[in-house]
């Protein structure tokens, strides 16, 4: 008979995606892992098998946290689009602020993983894309909504503005990492709604 698990799987899937997120997957090793879950390594090997099924479990746990709430706050009908979309702008950079290190962002685990892995590893490539087309169909959403109110002046098609916005976010996690201070990302952010 199997020894029952004594850990919380969850916990171990939150503390590997938080060192995923803040190192990367390459640089984090399986000590690193081991580290910030409190596991060892064959607890590690014998639940997740490898460390790219916990990486991809990790990225998709990120998506469900981070996305969901983006989600809601652009599906949330008791405001306007431009209301929607300047408190999604918001919450983006309070998490920057939340989750510095040295006075730099961790970024976006999507993004993080988009810029490391997207092109020569399919499954990552997959889940990002999943993601992202998620987050791309209700910016388009909120952004034909503020059009058709007369909110959002620019003539671009609804898809266009949505992958321009979702440019925009990457590029304040960028920033963020690049050490960019708080006012300058929010500037970054009112110049991307002015566009709109």
């Amino acid at each position: 008979m199997p020894r029952p698990k004594e850990f919380d799987e969850e916990q171990a899937l939150d503390a590997a995606m938080r060192t995923f997120w803040a190192n990367g997957y390459e640089a984090t090793s399986t000590e690193d892992l081991c580290r910030a879950t409190g596991l060892g390594r064959s607890s590690i090997y014998n639940t997740f098998t490898s460390k790219h099924e916990l990486f991809k479990r990790a990225l998709v746990r990120y998506t469900e946290l981070m996305t969901a709430g983006q989600i809601a706050l652009l599906e949330d009908e008791t405001r306007s689009p431009g209301q929607r979309l300047r408190d999604l702008f918001d919450a983006i950079i309070a998490g920057e602020v939340e989750h510095r290190r040295d006075d730099r962002g961790i970024g976006c685990l999507t993004v993080n993983t988009t810029v490391e892995l997207a092109g020569r590893d399919r499954e990552a490539a997959e889940l990002v894309d999943r993601d992202q087309r998620r987050r791309l169909d209700a910016l388009e959403a909120v952004i034909a909504a503020g059009q058709r109110d007369g909110r959002f002046t620019s003539k671009q098609q609804p898809a266009e503005l949505a992958r321009f916005v979702n440019a925009v976010i990457a590029g304040i996690r960028v920033a963020g990492q690049g050490g960019a201070d708080i006012p300058t990302l929010k500037a970054i952010a009112s110049t991307a709604l002015d566009a709109l």
